[in-house]
């Protein structure tokens, strides 16, 4: 009756009562939609979106309305054969529209336009890092948290494994057959089992308060956690890996941006040595009873250059020069990060399947050495020490082989980021099952 109890336990435990069952795509979809890191990426790609706006402002004329009051000690006047005769009233207000609109500056505007837009670009790609970062770690503490439910139960099975044994030595040693000394060491045993079994829910717990966060829920929520069933990635070499990365890495895809934005504004600063052809109109009202005209329509077209900006232009420009010069080398230093990362995630994937592979057969023969130590000491030709190394060895085979198998879906993830996968795109779309 005891053991089924524990059993029952064991089992809401692990399969709380209105636990709320989630599947990785699910998870992975709101993560996307509500993760913190990808808003507050999205409002600086807002930002960017309005540098854009601003630079593309020099497309269009600039409208200038104003309106002033004047007030003159002296009244102005003319000396004339006849006297002196009033040209202006001492006080007079005025008001005025005007509109310049620049017709030609040498792609000084393009150019801005073009390196706002390479920003943009930077922010965009900033923001699909993070939602694709966000995407990381939900996987990780996913696959953390299937793993926790996987060592849960292992964690249960042993506590039943002591039992068992525990049975067996209690009636032994009412037979007559074993000391108390065998007895007692079961207890030891299986008191030991227990404090791993809640350390194991502990663990569960503590797992999944940590996916809960993620998913901006209350971190006790109840949480069960699907099985991910998809199909492995293909296998990849180091090399191809490589070449997949430099073309999909975000880093990259920044830098570039970077790049190329900071070649835009170069162009834009040295057409400051260049003329601006420009267009000018307007109307102006000014009180003045002296003239014929108070109002008048004007039409202006021009040229300026700036003959000298103290050097500013040619300091500006060489500033520059350094920038880009930086950033070009910088590019250098994150392609050997981005293929030191590549290389350190294959790694970590190709070691975890050597472990699947060497686990593979090590439960089912721990499984089955576990069975016999048991029957020799039912029928007392083995003895209590073969079977609690027994209960070891088959408790540390399947924790290895829980560990092995989910370590390796850590890695495969790893390296699908390290790549620059789109990981919503290559779970999200998966199905889940038990």
């Amino acid at each position: 009756m005891r053991h089924l109890l524990f059993l029952f336990m064991f089992c809401v435990f692990l399969f709380p009562l209105g636990a709320e069952a989630l599947n990785l795509g699910e998870g992975l979809r709101i993560v996307r939609e509500t993760g913190r890191d990808i808003r507050i990426a999205r409002t600086r790609e807002e930002s960017a979106q309005s540098s854009v706006w601003a630079a593309r402002s020099g497309l269009f004329p600039r409208i200038d309305v104003y309106a002033n009051q004047t007030w003159l000690a002296n009244q102005p006047a003319a000396k004339t054969p006849f006297g002196t005769m009033p040209t202006s009233n001492d006080r007079y207000y005025a008001y005025g529209l005007s509109a310049t609109q620049i017709l030609y500056d040498f792609g000084k505007t393009y150019s801005s336009i073009d390196a706002a837009k390479y920003a943009l670009k930077a922010k965009e790609i900033e923001t699909r890092r993070a939602a694709n970062r966000s995407a990381l770690d939900f996987i990780i503490a996913y696959y953390d948290l299937l793993e926790a439910d996987k060592l849960l139960q292992v964690a249960g099975e042993d506590v039943q494994r002591y039992e068992g044994h525990k049975k067996d030595a209690d009636a032994r040693y009412s037979a007559g057959v074993v000391t108390r000394n065998e007895v007692l060491e079961a207890d030891v045993k299986l008191a030991d089992s227990r404090q791993r079994l809640l350390l194991a829910e502990n663990l569960r717990s503590f797992r999944a308060s940590r996916v809960n966060s993620q998913l901006l829920r209350p971190l006790n929520d109840p949480v069960q956690p699907e099985e991910v069933a998809k199909s492995p990635i293909p296998a990849i070499t180091l090399e191809q890996a490589w070449a997949t990365a430099e073309a999909e890495s975000p880093e990259i895809g920044v830098i570039d941006a970077g790049i190329s934005g900071q070649e835009e504004s170069i162009k834009s600063i040295r057409s400051e040595y260049l003329p601006n052809l420009f267009l000018q109109g307007g109307y102006q009202y000014q009180e003045n009873q002296y003239v014929v005209h108070q109002d008048n329509w004007s039409l202006l077209a021009g040229i300026s250059i700036n003959l000298s900006s103290g050097g500013g232009t040619r300091a500006r420009v060489a500033a520059g020069k350094a920038e880009l010069h930086s950033l070009r080398i910088t590019r250098e230093k994150i392609i050997d990060a981005v293929r030191l990362d590549v290389k350190n995630a294959h790694q970590d994937l190709r070691s975890s399947e050597q472990r699947i592979e060497v686990m593979k057969t090590s439960v089912a023969q721990a499984e089955e050495n576990l069975r016999l130590q048991r029957l020799r000491y039912q029928e007392g030709v083995g003895t209590a020490i073969e079977v609690l190394d027994a209960v070891t060895l088959m408790s540390t085979a399947q924790t290895n082989w829980w560990r092995a198998r989910y370590d390796a879906e850590r890695a495969e993830a790893g390296l699908l980021y390290s790549m620059g996968k789109d990981l919503q795109g290559v779970y999200g779309v998966q199905g889940s099952g038990k």
